[in-house]
């Protein structure tokens, strides 16, 4: 028979539409404001204690939760408002105190037996579901100058070893090295050692006034190399300090050479996000001097909280920050608050083999920050912001070594327990490869995100009822083919986003919006081509046949060249962009399916099986 649904297609459909109603179906179930209450590490689980505390804390507030969930790893509080949200937010992290994190969320309310199967409703980005969103900028030129103090340190070690004598290190610039000798002969060592040990620098020599010189510049592509790793080590300490905030389905990406894209969906509290994202902080061990230490070996610092006072400590490092393995705030016996810490392998050791040799002596904890300076001028009427790294090194802690220790131990002279949980966060999540300071900062308040997402579907309905109300009109009985279609259409994009937990964003919904425009323009070419057919002279059998076949290539030639398109707008844009390439690609897939495959199989269930004189096509 002419017009006949292959088996094989008709199972198809049939999948299709299984799989698309069941995961699209969890769309249909909004999800509740919630907070997340998590222990700050794996080791510390809820129990029966800990929910009754917090629903006493939210009673004494005048708060009831709709429901209040034990799960494995948290405890889930279900609330009816973003208003009840953000005040059982501030009372649980006022009360809980240092051990558990209070986190805004937004709890799924899809049926368990939905969720069985890994259905799930699709995600909301920042300007639907609020939040804030930060642009912060990467400074190059201290990653730069961090990467060349290490290879200072490591030329003049290994020249050590080698024998090689030198007079001085100076910088060349903001990428290289010049190394004073006093003999051509220690130059060419140093040449030789070098050109075997450091090929990611260009080398010259240089003679004047009687001395020798050595010129080490770092190529184009060594410093494109340490400038991506400084992005790349920020982006992954950003990442590990945003899951300690605890805040869900955060965005953490690079835009740029130098910049990177913080979102965090949910939270209004800015200062918080800010003092943690942006703040720079390592840490540094290291002995008090002797009384009698030469100052080319001793350095002066003063306290953190105590301004005026002042230590004496060796220049000699025993480990750092990046040496600790784990860190939690907690409090001493007085009651104090206290960082206890948990070094690595190297680090346990490197502090035992000091330690055991300096008992008595007294070891201080050096607090290394970077701080931004901003200023604003103005030029010719013009404003311009300066911006100003400056490194603030302070003793927090100054304790006798009572014993020999390796990889754990305490550190105190904290001014708060703020402080020592803020610290203890630092350096679980790590250090920035580079400092880094906030160039754009908006916040999304939730009410602007519900008053999108409203906005967003208003035009999705009114668009999808105007194009089902022309095809139903101007074609007829296959105008309801194609709004079947339309819908089953509408249905596979969001069971699609929801499967690979595609975020919506404003833009997506844009996309959404043209792929209901775009969706019914492959039959309009279907419906077009089978009237043309008629006037021609053909059957109804024939008309249909012809139509669905001779159109097949236009519709696919436009929908490729649309979805390349989509493609690149994904591959080169960030954000926004990138929210309405994914809708538009993936509303163009189901586009070709419901227009090509499902729009036949249900004009031949129609047609396909019974004689025709007239088609219903207007």
């Amino acid at each position: 028979m002419l017009n006949k649904t292959p088996v094989w297609k008709s199972v198809l459909i049939l999948v299709a539409l299984v799989v698309g109603f069941l995961y699209a179906a969890p769309n249909l179930y909004p999800d509740d404001y919630a907070i997340q209450v998590t222990g700050t590490q794996s080791t510390i689980l809820p129990d029966q204690a800990l929910l009754d505390k917090v629903e006493s804390q939210l009673n004494s507030v005048g708060i009831t939760p709709k429901s209040l969930e034990l799960q494995d790893k948290f405890v889930l509080v279900r609330l009816s408002s973003n208003e009840e949200q953000l005040t059982a937010k501030s009372t649980l992290r006022d009360n809980l105190g240092d051990d558990y994190i209070a986190a805004l969320n937004m709890a799924a309310t899809t049926p368990d037996w939905l969720r069985s199967i890994g259905a799930g409703p699709m995600k909301l980005g920042l300007d639907l579901r609020g939040g804030v969103h930060f642009l912060l900028q990467v400074d190059m030129e201290k990653a730069l100058d961090q990467r060349l103090k290490v290879y200072e340190s490591e030329l003049k070690n290994e020249m050590r070893s080698e024998r090689i004598r030198y007079r001085a290190f100076e910088r060349l610039g903001l990428d290289g090295l010049k190394i004073k000798f006093k003999k051509e002969e220690e130059r060419e060592k140093a040449v030789s050692l070098a050109f075997d040990s450091y090929k990611e620098f260009a080398r010259a020599e240089v003679e004047d006034e009687g001395d020798f010189y050595l010129e080490l510049r770092l190529s184009e592509q060594s410093v494109k190399e340490i400038e991506d790793y400084a992005v790349q080590q920020n982006l992954i300490t950003l990442r590990n300090r945003v899951n300690e905030l605890g805040v869900a389905e955060p965005l953490v990406q690079r835009q740029g050479r130098d910049r990177i894209v913080v979102e965090l969906p949910g939270v209004q509290d800015t200062a918080t996000a800010k003092r943690i994202i942006g703040k720079t902080a390592n840490l540094e061990f290291r002995l008090e001097a002797k009384p009698d230490a030469p100052s080319s070996k001793s350095q002066k610092f003063e306290f953190k909280n105590a301004p005026g006072r002042t230590v004496l400590l060796e220049k000699d490092i025993i480990v750092t920050g990046s040496n600790v393995s784990n860190a939690n705030a907690g409090f001493d016996e007085n009651g104090a608050a206290q960082v206890n810490i948990s070094l690595d392998g190297a680090g346990g050791k490197m502090m035992l083999d000091v330690t055991k040799h300096s008992i008595k002596r007294r070891m201080g904890v050096l607090f290394i920050e970077q701080r931004t300076e901003t200023k604003r001028r103005k030029v010719n009427g013009e404003e311009i912001i300066e911006r100003k790294n400056r490194e603030v090194r302070q003793v927090i802690n100054l304790a006798t070594i009572q014993s020999a220790f390796g990889n754990a131990f305490r550190i105190t002279g904290l001014d708060s327990s703020t402080e020592a949980a803020e610290l203890a966060l630092l350096l679980r999540a790590g250090s920035l490869a580079a400092p880094i300071y906030f160039v754009e900062e908006r916040t999304v308040g939730p009410s602007l995100g519900q008053q999108n997402i409203d906005a967003g579907l208003l035009s999705v309905q009114i668009g999808f009822v105007l194009v089902l109300l022309f095809m139903l009109v101007y074609y007829r009985v296959f105008g309801i083919i194609a709004n079947i279609a339309l819908a089953v259409n509408v249905i596979l994009l969001c069971a699609l986003m929801s499967m690979i937990s595609a975020t919506l964003t404003l833009p997506g919904i844009a996309g959404i919006v043209l792929t209901v425009g775009m969706a019914v323009d492959a039959n309009v070419l279907i419906f077009e081509r089978i009237r043309e057919e008629l006037k021609n002279g053909l059957s109804p059998q024939q008309a249909i046949n012809a139509g669905y076949g001779r159109a097949f290539v236009a519709i696919v030639d436009a929908n490729i060249t649309t979805l390349i398109a989509a493609v690149i707008l994904f591959a080169v844009g960030t954000g926004p962009v990138k929210g309405f390439a994914i809708t538009l690609s993936l509303g163009i897939l189901t586009s070709l399916f419901t227009a090509i495959i499902l729009s036949r199989s249900l004009t031949n269930l129609i047609y396909g099986s019974r004689k025709v004189s007239k088609l219903s096509i207007g």
